[in-house]
């Protein structure tokens, strides 16, 4: 990680830093990005310190992707997920050290920018869709956890369930997004709704404790009187004969399933969005103070991420594609779980209006909207964007096929291709058969193949799914 972590001198704006000897170094980064385009970065003096910005930038690696990470783990195996968890963050610090240095050099701190001053609108247009394409995932991988934890919290309070329309996930999330969402949604500014982030964070360690907890409470294999029948049924594996053979960890496993692997841990660890906003807002800010944040909160987050993953997987050895809901199979009713769905159902569904607000911007910019404000403009966008994340939740089987897609797609979009495709164009004071840019194209490259490689797969493994599911049909 130290490599990342580049000198003052070779923090010098451009390769006549002549120009620039007057600066100091903790200036050098505003004072080219203000030399190069005044109109595009206002250099103002950054007022977050240097344990908030890991704090913050924690919030934005931090989400909903830690819930998949034990089903990760379960196919493909202790060892080999390890392995995995290790490349991708270190990858992703990579990919932050590109996209730092490319803003250094491009003269801006807003990403589709950067895009544009690369590759024109071709280049604008690529980022900006990946960073909603990303952002309506993650919206997706809230609302499937409202659909997946709702209904089990009201029939924990409720007792026994007959089917009634309130305990339908698909309702409930109808339900949630009309009369909770969308108004907060349609605020013209939700910026106090900024402190979500922090009790997402609080959320998801309280999550991880309980996690660790109970996985010295939950015996395996579990005996007949400790399992609930829940509302997917009896679990599957639990039936088998081999009982104590399912709750022997593995170190290496391939199967159909290990191919979602790749992308969930890159959708875990996407935060390159926020990246640029949060070194513009950094206290005596330079690129490598910031890339000290991002290594800081990369360690703590993949701490996180190893334990959670490990701890779900050691509990339950097959695990659902979110591991909360597979607590459901053992536990009817259970205080410390409710307390955990509770919190991170309320953390989630404050954070989709929060993640909505900059794919609206987006949109709208897009669209080439005037900058005048028109509420039916707003009003449209917002409701078509909800409508459209509410039908993907419905209609598309498993958060796994979510996590799966969008890590495929956007996340490796956002952490291979762009930073590296922008730092090859855009610094000019690195020739092209230097070590960095060899590095940086290997890196290209690499980025395409994950791509192409995990969406191919995915696409045959829905394939396969449909065809078997279509088979399975006609034998009743």
């Amino acid at each position: 990680m130290s490599r990342f972590n580049i000198s003052p001198d070779e923090d010098s704006c451009s390769s006549n830093s002549n120009e620039y000897a007057s600066v100091n170094h903790q200036d050098c980064a505003a004072a080219f990005l203000q030399h190069q385009n005044p109109d595009t970065y206002n250099s103002h003096p950054g007022t977050a310190s240097f344990g908030m910005s890991v704090f913050n930038l924690g919030n934005a690696i931090m989400g909903s992707g830690i819930l998949g990470l034990s089903y990760a783990m379960a196919n493909t195996g202790i060892v080999l997920f390890v392995i995995l968890l290790v490349a991708v963050s270190i990858f992703s610090l990579y990919s932050v050290h590109l996209l730092l240095k490319t803003a250094n050099e491009g003269g801006s701190l807003v990403y589709e920018q950067l895009g544009y001053k690369a590759f024109g609108m071709p280049g604008k247009l690529a980022a900006s869709c990946s960073i909603t394409m990303q952002n309506i995932g993650a919206m997706s991988s809230y609302l499937y956890i409202v659909k997946y934890e709702l209904p089990i919290v009201i029939q924990a309070f409720l007792g026994k369930s007959d089917g009634e329309w309130y305990t339908n996930g698909d309702y409930l999330v109808l339900i949630v997004s009309v009369i909770i969402i969308l108004p907060l949604s349609l605020l013209k500014n939700l910026g106090y709704l900024g402190y979500t982030s922090g009790f997402s964070l609080l959320c998801m360690v309280f999550f991880l404790i309980v996690v660790i907890y109970k996985k010295f409470h939950i015996p395996c294999p579990l005996p007949d009187d400790f399992i609930n029948v829940t509302v997917n049924g009896v679990l599957v594996h639990l039936n088998t004969t081999d009982r104590e053979g399912t709750c022997t960890p593995k170190y290496f496993v391939f199967n159909s399933q290990t191919v979602y692997a790749v992308p969930i841990l890159t959708f875990a660890f996407v935060c390159h969005p926020a990246i640029l906003p949060m070194y513009e807002e950094l206290k005596d800010r330079s690129r490598k103070k910031m890339q000290g944040v991002a290594n800081v909160s990369f360690l703590a987050m993949f701490v996180m991420y190893l334990l959670a993953a490990l701890f779900g997987y050691l509990t339950f050895n097959a695990v659902e594609p979110e591991l909360l809901h597979t607590y459901s199979k053992v536990y009817k009713f259970d205080v410390v779980l409710l307390i955990v769905r509770l919190a991170v159902l309320t953390a989630v569904t404050l954070t989709v209006p929060v993640v909505l607000f900059p794919i609206r911007t987006s949109v709208n910019h897009l669209l080439g909207a005037s900058k005048e404000f028109s509420w039916i403009r707003h009003v449209i966008i917002t409701f078509t964007l909800l409508a459209g994340v509410n039908l993907l939740v419905i209609f598309v089987p498993t958060i796994r096929d979510i996590f799966g897609f969008i890590g495929a797609s956007a996340a490796a979009m956002l952490i291979f291709i762009l930073p590296s495709a922008f730092y090859i164009k855009l610094v000019q004071k690195e020739p092209l058969r230097s070590f960095q840019k060899i590095g940086a194209c290997l890196f290209l490259a690499s980025g395409f193949l994950v791509m192409f490689g995990c969406m191919s797969l995915i696409i045959m493994d829905w394939i396969h799914n449909a065809v078997g599911s279509e088979a399975h049909g006609d034998g009743h």
